[in-house]
């Protein structure tokens, strides 16, 4: 083994003349094959359907009880191949989606109308699961809003004469 003093370190050569040399070859080999495996792991455009939603949610508002509650999500097929929606689940039963049965051509469009039960009164927050044969196979979309009750009118109180107080 030859030591040499270089310097404040000691360098070992383990009876390598060339150790330096050597040593930069391995390093850059090293370098390179590991930028290599990294430059082939990025993620490359896979093959098949995309589903890409215009907007994945819906605010109806505040809408009248017994109001229209149907919704249209529109969707379009960026892929490269045919998209078809296998399934499509509403959180609830107070939710129906009916949805584009036929498979979506490469840059065709389609549709998911939902329906929400309108003769629900109050705030709600409903999701709709959207599974496809696509690369992204899950989208899940949402509707929100409150159902009011257009009959019950707000009363102000008032004060009637005498000092009692009533409701118009």
């Amino acid at each position: 083994m030859l030591i040499s003093f270089e310097s404040h370190f000691i360098r070992i050569t383990f009876g390598f003349p060339n150790y330096d040399k050597d040593m930069k070859k391995f390093i850059l080999t090293l370098a390179v094959a590991l930028f290599g495996f990294a430059a082939q792991a990025q993620e490359q455009p896979a093959d098949g359907a995309k589903i890409q939603f215009a907007e994945k949610v819906i605010n109806y508002g505040k809408i009248d009880k017994g109001a229209n509650g149907t919704r249209v999500f529109k969707f379009k097929n960026e892929g490269n191949q045919p998209l078809v929606l296998n399934t499509v689940r509403a959180s609830c039963g107070c939710t129906t989606p009916k949805w584009t049965r036929e498979p979506i051509a490469p840059g065709q469009e389609g549709e998911i109308t939902v329906k929400y039960d309108t003769n629900r009164m109050g705030n709600f927050h409903k999701t709709v699961t959207v599974n496809s044969n696509a690369t992204n196979k899950t989208v899940v979309l949402t509707i929100k809003g409150q159902v009011m009750n257009p009959a019950a009118q707000q009363t102000t109180p008032t004060k009637k004469e005498g000092g009692s107080i009533i409701a118009k």
